[in-house]
């Protein structure tokens, strides 16, 4: 069973935090409510197991936390800070529409039980909660107090922000008070500002120094918000990223920003310029809405879009049995022949040919996927009308009918939306995503509108490394999407809804994680404990897979979970490089171990999962030799060359989300 995250739950304006990880006791959080020289208070409170103490068990527990952790996050979001946020709450499946509620029913009365009680009990848990946090804020502040009279003893440590931390130890209670730094103690009216790229060294810096140093701030990363690149350069004159802007005033790049730490005036002139309210004059923080995206501009009409609107019109569509089946919502190609003549006013070639035309762009389908489109007796239906499509996430009630973009563009804005989207809400070593922050942004929801592009899109005009770098992004990007959707798979059911039953509708055909890592990157091999394989004969969407399994796409691909390789988007041009250099990553960080004396080596359980793709347990040793360090290169080899046995384990794999 995966262990709760931290629960935050306000009593008396103070934010608790609740965590069940430490089996004897609860860690009570506040943020600064003794006075102005402290801030984030810990307290580790031993609290007695015994029924008569409390009456509300770890579940009910469990539950108030994780409600009142949802209205803490509500009013991080709501103070329009886009910077990164230290409270990740477990992410759960985001409700994007309503969801059909039963009418009441009348309720039979009940009698007394357990339930009953422990539901009468709620007004007494509040008060045992407020009271008891009322006593312990009136300890902490008596012993605070008397401190310098009876000269008790004290701790003083420094942690990653060099911040005087003091320890005192109370009875039944361990208090951590952290003093305020310099940054802290005056307070920031106004509103940080920069301007960003993906994959800037320089925005990483400047990003990572804001964190750090606990500062809210505003990202407007120009590959996401395109049109805000003029008024970069309107601002500042030019359009090198970073710039930084404190309220409406233009601070500088990331030289600026060093300079002025390193000579101690960052302090003097965010009092200066932050003191005050930011003026409207200040860049936009960018909103939900389509007024500055250049994609929401009118799209370019497909020059097919008449002749399809009036097959739609008029077409019979309606369910048949064809060759022993039933077959729903489709037409005699016959019926369209003769609509495209007609309203073409042409012949019978001319017609076939703006058939297939239709096809080629994936408006039609032929029922059993038996042809593009040929005269006679053959049946088809509209993409919207396949059995599938109602299932794909990036279906919204109808098909986007305009010009398909090129394949490139759309690979190459989706890798750059989505490192923009992991800079902005991950870790800065990728291995902790606030799903949460995500599903809630403005890149997210670009990313959804990106989405839609891809329904009839046509992938063959990729080239091979395009297309190993599309399918590798696609799958993080969708693995992402289905963690925010339908949530974190807990057991064997909810996995195989998760690899299995999210799709996309891409270029006209479904599309599953599954799919992706299975038929198209793995070249149609089974998956782990199946017997059969994702494509039947004759699946169109073969075509896309490459002639050879390249082992190194495991590395690339991260679906959510704390065992699998960070997330991380791949570009085309270096894709081979970048997935040696996850390959890499992923074995220093403990995904083999090495014990000479027992000659024993410890795997990935991911290769066990597909070491058909690997090879032999010895080959494997030396394919990963090309991955490791010195160190554990050279105990690979004695093992190998010495002739002795060598004996393989497999770690565990740990399915938890990685937040």
């Amino acid at each position: 069973m995966n262990p709760e995250p931290p629960k935050d739950v306000v009593v008396d304006d103070r934010k608790i935090n609740i965590s069940n990880g430490d089996v004897n006791g609860t860690v009570v959080k506040l943020d600064d409510q003794l006075g102005a020289g402290f801030s984030d208070v810990e307290m580790k409170k031993i609290i007695s197991e015994k029924k008569e103490d409390c009456s509300l068990n770890s579940v009910e527990v469990n539950k108030i936390g994780e409600s009142n952790a949802k209205e803490v996050n509500h009013q991080i979001q709501s103070n329009g800070t886009i910077g990164y946020n230290n409270y990740m709450p477990a992410i759960k499946a985001q409700a994007h529409f309503p969801k059909p509620q039963p009418p009441p029913q009348p309720q039979p009365e009940l009698e007394r039980s357990q339930s009953v009680s422990l539901a009468e009990s709620m007004p007494s848990i509040g008060k045992y909660i407020k009271d008891r946090s009322t006593t312990l804020s009136a300890e902490i502040i008596k012993r605070l107090s008397s401190l310098t009279e009876d000269g008790e003893d004290f701790v003083v440590k420094n942690d990653s922000l060099n911040l005087e931390v003091t320890e005192i130890k109370i009875p039944g209670v361990k208090v951590i008070v952290k003093l305020k730094s310099e940054d802290e103690r005056f307070d920031l009216k106004g509103r940080i500002t920069f301007f960003s790229r993906s994959n800037c060294r320089d925005c990483t810096a400047v990003r990572k120094f804001f964190r750090e140093k606990r500062l809210p701030y505003v990202e407007i990363n120009i590959d996401v918000f395109p049109k805000r690149a003029k008024e970069l350069t309107e601002r500042t004159g030019k359009s090198e990223v970073p710039q930084i802007f404190f309220n409406e005033k233009l601070l500088g790049g990331l030289v600026t920003l060093n300079s002025l730490r390193n000579s101690g005036e960052l302090d003097k002139r965010m009092r200066e310029l932050l003191g005050q309210k930011c003026p409207d004059g200040a860049p936009k923080v960018p909103v939900y809405g389509f007024d500055d995206d250049e994609d929401e501009e009118e799209e370019e009409k497909d020059e097919l879009l008449g002749i399809v609107k009036l097959l739609r019109q008029s077409l019979p569509i309606q369910d048949r049995l064809i060759k022993m089946k039933i077959v729903k919502n489709c037409f005699a190609g016959d019926d369209m022949l003769e609509v495209i003549i007609h309203h073409l006013d042409c012949g019978r070639k001319k017609g076939i040919e703006t058939g297939r035309q239709l096809a080629q762009k994936h408006f039609i389908k032929h029922v059993f996927g038996e042809n593009d489109f040929e005269e006679g007796k053959h049946f088809y239906r509209f993409l919207e009308h396949e059995p599938f499509i109602t299932a794909c996430f990036n279906f919204r009630i109808s098909i986007n009918d305009s010009e398909p973009k090129s394949p490139s563009f759309l690979a190459d804005k989706l890798a750059r939306l989505m490192t923009a989207i992991l800079e902005a809400y991950a870790s800065d070593d990728r291995h902790h995503v606030d799903y949460y922050r995500i599903g809630k942004s403005e890149e997210f929801r670009r990313y959804l509108n990106l989405t839609r592009d891809l329904q009839r899109v046509d992938l063959q005009f990729l080239s091979p490394d395009e297309r190993l770098a599309f399918f590798l992004n696609l799958y993080n990007a969708m693995a992402i999407h289905a963690a925010i959707t339908i949530g974190h798979p807990e057991g064997i059911l909810d996995r195989r809804s998760f690899f299995g039953d999210f799709q996309y509708v891409i270029g006209g055909y479904p599309y599953s994680l599954s799919v992706i890592q299975n038929g198209i990157l793995r070249n149609n091999r089974k998956p782990p404990y199946s017997l059969v394989r994702p494509f039947g004969n004759g699946d169109r969407r073969l075509k896309f897979a490459p002639a050879k399994v390249n082992p190194l796409i495991h590395f690339g691909l991260c679906n959510g979970t704390r065992s699998s390789p960070t997330v991380r988007f791949f570009t085309a041009q270096g894709v081979e490089g970048e997935l040696r250099g996850a390959a890499r990553e992923y074995f220093q960080n403990g995904a083999i171990e090495i014990n000479l004396d027992k000659r024993t080596v410890s795997l990935t359980r991911i290769i066990k999962w597909f070491s058909v793709d690997f090879g032999q347990e010895k080959d494997v040793l030396r394919w990963v030799m090309n991955y490791v360090d010195t160190t554990r290169a050279g105990l690979l080899t004695h093992l190998l060359s010495d002739g002795g046995p060598i004996h393989f384990v497999y770690q565990d794999y740990d399915w938890a989300g990685n937040l």
